[in-house]
């Protein structure tokens, strides 16, 4: 038997909140004594402590858990909803860096703003590719949104060329197309395409797509993070603007090195263009 001092130190609580969860019938002390009121708990409570804990980090009310507990939750469901919760807990996290990186982006723009940009643009053609692509729709172009639609696009983009035996070509080419009807700051159809040299097929686990040439692109490598690419990209709309052209649709993006850490990634912006 231990105190609920102990009981606490064990199970990582607070005697408060021991205290509490007796109060609501959540979790009774295994004895109380009759004369002085002291609270006894035995060690197989700390199984139920334990899920009383998980519960309610996975956002359930006290009166939500209680209700649970009374169902008897087995290990296995209890373990499935954790395993969920994880996962919700990473994205956000994920989701949160990233903002923290667009932040630090937009900051670096606005530190640079009347500088002399040291970024290079080229204008040229661009030839047309073979991509087995796959494809899906963002809210919107902005990175919060981009991120976590082209992300897994590409990771299953991967496993399915892998299935098939089909070996890449060439770098991977992302491009975008606003949604017909959505307006200019609608939602927009992420392509995530990778160079192939196969023919299309009925039947393949993803799309094979002559992506059209552009006849003038004014093209710009970022080096780094695509969650840092605002300043780049920005540099490329100045310089634009600056030689007297005009965009005619949504940059395409080349990723030319994607090894290593997104910090070391190399990326060309090919921005369909024509003059003002």
């Amino acid at each position: 038997m231990f105190s609920i001092g102990d009981f606490a130190k064990h199970g990582r609580v607070s005697v408060r909140m021991l205290r509490h969860y007796d109060a609501i019938g959540l979790l009774r002390p295994a004895h109380v004594d009759p004369y002085t009121g002291y609270r006894g708990y035995e060690a197989s409570q700390l199984a139920r402590l334990n899920r009383v804990i998980a519960l309610k980090d996975l956002g359930f009310t006290l009166q939500q858990v209680r209700a649970v507990l009374d169902e008897e939750v087995d290990v296995g469901e209890l373990r499935g909803m954790l395993r969920l919760r994880q996962a919700e807990v990473a994205a956000a996290m994920a989701a949160d860096a990233a903002r923290l990186a667009g932040i630090e982006a937009r900051l670096r723009t606005i530190e640079s703003e009347g500088t002399m940009s040291n970024h290079e643009v080229v204008l040229k053609s661009v030839p047309t590719v073979r991509v087995a692509e796959l494809s899906g729709i963002a809210e919107s172009f902005g990175p919060e949104h981009i991120g976590p639609v082209i992300g897994p696009l590409y990771e299953e983009l991967h496993g399915r060329l892998a299935a098939a035996g089909v070996a890449p070509t060439g770098p991977a080419v992302a491009y975008y197309e606003p949604v017909p009807g959505a307006g200019p700051e609608g939602a927009v159809t992420v392509h995530a395409g990778i160079q192939v040299a196969v023919e299309p097929a009925a039947g393949q686990p993803f799309d094979v797509v002559d992506l059209p040439g552009i006849e003038q692109a004014a093209t710009i490598v970022h080096r780094g993070s695509m969650d840092t690419i605002l300043p780049t990209a920005q540099a490329l709309a100045r310089w634009t603007d600056a030689h007297g052209y005009r965009s005619t649709g949504y940059a395409r993006e080349l990723y030319l090195d994607c090894e290593g850490g997104m910090e070391s990634w190399v990326t060309e912006l090919q921005e369909p263009v024509a003059k003002a």
